[in-house]
């Protein structure tokens, strides 16, 4: 057994099975997936594989037509999602049925048609065959039923009622007037041009958003998320709470290569979340740690979840001007999930982890810092004006090499063949969202629905700023309960994000606001995931957990307010020294809202003193030299009035 081993024995002391799978199945859908052996096993990985294969080549030599690309990439989609995925739950899991068979062999058809009918199809443009018609119904179909399996019901009724609204619009009261549209029209809008399927959502899938879940794949294959937690132990581990720091650490720089906040928090919270009990954080403490902590990656730059990528088409502007839009909100938002944990282990009288058990910091980076190259040289190549498919591409590449530096990271011809399949299969998620996601939009670019809704939205707020911003979090809250990430921001990019932006507000804030909410949430209950899978890791009450996770994220709630009404967080329209003013005072708002959503300073504090506090941080976290001022004299008073206390012996 090697030292690692050892000492990660020795650190988590209690006797605790955790079932990683059962709890990813149950909260996790795109891990509830056929376990084949035998042909059908062979016939699933390889077609992973060309999948994965398929998309280098494209990447490397360039990209097909629109319809091209996007059609085989559905066809692959289609068909792995068929073979891999039951038709429900309690379906068997390691036998596969001859009418999963046969969807399959159609979802390869309807994407195959497109290729050979391609140039007779822009052609006849506007004028369908009944053949493009039967294979265009039936490729909605098999989209709907693929995202059913594997992404979940709601957005399946999400788009079936966008489609209904298409065809039978002027029979439903008040839907703002639409007649409808003869279903040869929405077949043919749907299935043929690049406004349906075929369009945005599903081109950003099929061209840049694989080869980033591909590097993900490659880069975790490395051994590089075992090195951000050994990282995270040696940095933080022997702190006040050292187990919590650990988990927020890790779990932010792992959040960077991984864009499911369940998998990361079962991934580093099965390691995180005993450790965190074994020093005395009460069990929904931990999960909840975990959730806020991991919930965030999809935040944190340079390698965003999938919505960032597709904001950046949404909007027309390069990938790397979202990620540095993101750095200061996402550090907010993980500094103050630090100060939390640290300011609540100060009021347990929590200790950190003896260093004797920990790695050293030097032979952790001298192990594995080679590892973190790859990452650097990806800022490099988008800062330097690559496009994210081609710098994704050559990242992959040089993750290969850089992986031989090392004997503990080089990878074996079997090691770049799994990536390639976990890549592949990582992919099906974010790609069969992407395609359903594809209807909704066509529905709205052909009946004008997202203009109506983001009117609506307007009229029910009369014409009130701060209740658009009311009714748009709300909405991007209930959608992201049934939704994953990357398909709410799709529907509410189109339908809300243009009512924010009718307020004068810059594109990037209107959009990266709905994005924060559609990922927080993650950890909102009633449908808390990400909290529900801490818990699950923890052996603790879901609801409780999922609660104190969102007391752990509130930064996270209030930060897209404030760069709503001053976007100088997010880097637009400031200079230099306003940026650095607005993040010092924004810093320090974070350790106050610390302070006081943790009711602990120098020591417990009343709930005037809280309140007060709450006000103060609010005040701080939003730029303006008025509220800064303010937020610092309640700051200091607070303060000098528990130096007081302390001084008196009042506890």
């Amino acid at each position: 057994m090697s030292d690692t081993e050892n000492r990660d024995q020795k650190l988590v002391t209690e006797d605790q099975t955790i079932d990683v799978e059962k709890i990813l199945e149950k909260y996790d859908r795109e891990s509830v997936y056929r376990r084949l052996t035998g042909f059908w096993k062979w016939v699933i990985s390889l077609g992973a594989v060309a999948f994965s294969a398929f998309q280098l080549y494209t990447a490397a030599f360039g990209v097909y037509p629109a319809q091209i690309q996007r059609s085989v990439h559905l066809a692959f989609m289609l068909f792995l999602v068929f073979l891999l995925y039951p038709v429900s739950k309690k379906s068997s899991r390691t036998e596969l049925h001859w009418t999963d068979v046969i969807l399959a062999l159609f979802g390869v058809a309807v994407g195959a048609y497109i290729v050979v009918e391609y140039t007779p199809l822009m052609y006849r443009a506007g004028l369908p065959t009944t053949l493009d018609l039967v294979f265009g119904a039936l490729a909605i179909l098999l989209v709907l039923e693929a995202a059913r399996r594997i992404v979940g019901l709601p957005i399946v009724i999400v788009a079936a009622a966008c489609l209904l609204y298409a065809l039978y619009g002027s029979y439903i009261p008040g839907m703002f007037g639409h007649r409808g549209f003869p279903l040869r029209r929405v077949i043919t809008h749907m299935y043929v041009t690049t406004e349906g399927l075929l369009g945005l959502p599903m081109g950003v899938s099929a061209t840049f958003v694989f080869m980033f879940i591909l590097f993900g794949a490659f880069l975790h294959k490395t051994g590089l998320g075992k090195f951000f937690i050994n990282l995270a132990m040696a940095a933080t581990g022997h702190q006040v709470g050292g187990p919590a720091k650990i988990a927020v650490v890790a779990s932010g720089m792992f959040g960077t290569i991984s864009g499911s906040s369940v998998a990361n928090v079962v991934t580093t919270g099965t390691f995180t979340i005993p450790l965190m009990k074994s020093i005395g954080y009460k069990p929904h403490f931990a999960g909840a740690v975990e959730a806020a902590a991991s919930t965030g990656g999809q935040l944190m730059p340079p390698i965003m979840g999938a919505a960032a990528f597709v904001m950046s088409e949404f909007i027309g502007v390069p990938y790397i001007r979202i990620a540095a839009a993101a750095i200061v909100p996402a550090i907010l938002y993980y500094l103050a999930v630090f100060v939390m944990v640290h300011m609540e282990a100060l009021k347990l009288g929590l200790k950190g982890l003896p260093r004797e058990l920990l790695p050293n910091v030097w032979k952790t980076l001298k192990d594995g810092g080679h590892l973190l190259i790859p990452v650097a040289v990806l800022v490099y190549f988008l800062v330097k004006g690559y496009t994210p498919l081609r710098a994704a591409f050559m990242c992959i590449i040089i993750t290969i090499v850089i992986a031989m530096m090392r004997k503990n990271t080089r990878m074996k011809p079997r090691d770049l063949y799994e990536a390639m399949e976990n890549g592949a299969r990582s992919a099906l998620g974010v790609a069969s969202a992407c395609a359903c996601s594809g209807l909704i939009i066509g529905v709205v670019t052909l009946t004008g629905l997202g203009l109506k809704i983001a009117n609506g939205i307007i009229y029910l707020a009369g014409g009130v700023f701060f209740l658009t911003l009311v009714f748009t979090m709300l909405a991007s809250i209930l959608l992201g309960m049934g939704l994953p990430t990357t398909a709410k921001y799709i529907v509410l990019a189109s339908m809300a994000a243009p009512a924010l932006q009718k307020f004068g507000l810059p594109p990037i804030a209107a959009h990266m606001f709905i994005l924060y909410y559609g990922i927080i949430a993650d950890l909102t209950p009633p449908v808390a995931l990400a909290a529900y899978a801490g818990a699950g890791v923890a052996g603790a009450n879901p609801m409780k957990t999922g609660w104190t996770a969102l007391k752990l994220a509130l930064a996270g709630f209030l930060i897209p307010y404030i760069f709503a009404y001053d976007p100088v967080l997010l880097l637009i329209g400031a200079t230099p020294l306003k940026v650095i003013v607005a993040s010092t005072t924004a810093i320090i708002g974070v350790f106050a809202l610390g302070f006081a959503t943790s009711g602990y300073w120098l020591r417990n504090m009343a709930l005037w003193e809280r309140v007060i506090l709450f006000g103060g941080a609010l005040a701080l976290i939003k730029p303006g030299v008025l509220t800064d001022g303010a937020g610092i004299l309640i700051m200091a008073s607070i303060y000098i009035y528990q130096r007081l206390k302390v001084k008196r012996g009042s506890v």
